[in-house]
């Protein structure tokens, strides 16, 4: 008993010297913690407005529950054509965008890492960047100056060679080439610095031991960089397949038009559209609830999926 007591003592001696030592770092997270709070937490109470009939002259607490023992709006949804077409469109642009968006900015650091010229580098990576700190509302101007129908910069080009003019926004299957593309260009900039800092952390050791060996430059990526920068690639696969069913508003909303929306209508605007326009709160409550709960899945998934295979994911 004497030595328990004596050890809990010790604890919480050592407790208090560290907390003595460190408080400065704990204080620091006080606003953000805070800011979690307010802003992320306490709104939680509003999801049950998806399991209830919205009032406005109603506490969230005095609302009656929703038909079906509160899954009505659940349920509307799911025999919605609109929502079905916005489910649709939001995993296959998600998909497009991981698929041709998630490999861009590991391939261009692996570019930026070989060039030998550090400041041809500098300003290859600036030009790289600034799309990033653009609005979608400024690059759907930009697209539109590009690729209108025949004032367009491209299509006059095509045209003034003897080709036809190319409906990049006006057609869905060219809308959605044209959306994906200018998401690449705007992201892969900014996305490569995780990976350049993921690189700068390689051991040089293993360069100089590969380049004694008689390694060439492909060598070396394909069997130092990359094994080197794996860990990262799989934590930031993870976090984007949590966001499948995720999209931003600003992006879709730019770019839609009504000859493309049966390509470009995703869930984030079918909420803005039939929640905010419509004033049905608890349908589109009960849509992003779906959307988060879905999201959660695919990320416990591929989270377990990583260690099943030897990496260490994200817990």
């Amino acid at each position: 008993m004497r030595n328990k007591k004596q050890v809990v003592q010790k604890n919480k001696g050592s407790f208090g010297v560290y907390m003595k030592r460190y408080w400065q770092l704990y204080a620091l997270l006080a606003l953000p913690l805070l800011y979690l709070l307010v802003f992320k937490y306490v709104p939680m109470v509003y999801i049950q407005i998806a399991f209830k009939k919205y009032s406005i002259v109603q506490s969230v607490w005095e609302m009656p529950l929703a038909n079906n023992h509160g899954f009505e709006y659940f349920i509307k949804a799911f025999k919605s054509k609109d929502f079905l077409l916005a489910l649709r469109n939001t995993v296959t642009l998600n998909l497009l965008d991981l698929l041709i968006g998630f490999p861009a900015p590991i391939i261009f650091a692996l570019i930026l890492n070989e060039l030998c010229f550090k400041r041809f580098k500098k300003v290859i990576q600036t030009i790289a960047y600034m799309p990033h700190f653009l609005s979608w509302v400024i690059i759907y101007s930009l697209a539109l100056q590009l690729f209108a129908p025949h004032e367009g910069l491209v299509n006059m080009l095509i045209e003034n060679l003897g080709g036809t003019s190319i409906p990049f926004l006006n057609n869905a299957a060219h809308w959605v080439a044209t959306y994906i593309g200018v998401g690449v260009w705007q992201n892969f900039g900014w996305g490569s610095i995780v990976y350049l800092a993921a690189i700068a952390g390689i051991n040089p050791e293993l360069y100089e031991a590969a380049s004694v060996d008689g390694a060439g430059r492909w060598r070396k990526m394909w069997h130092i960089t990359l094994p080197g920068i794996k860990s990262t690639i799989v934590v930031l696969l993870i976090m984007n397949l949590g966001n499948i069913l995720g999209s931003g508003f600003d992006r879709p909303f730019a770019f839609q038009n009504n000859l493309v929306m049966n390509v470009a209508d995703v869930i984030s605007t079918y909420v803005y559209r039939t929640g905010i326009k419509g004033l049905q709160f608890s349908l589109t409550t009960a849509v992003g609830l779906f959307q988060s709960v879905v999201g959660v899945f695919f990320l416990l998934m591929a989270n377990w999926l990583s260690r099943k295979l030897g990496e260490r994911g994200i817990w």
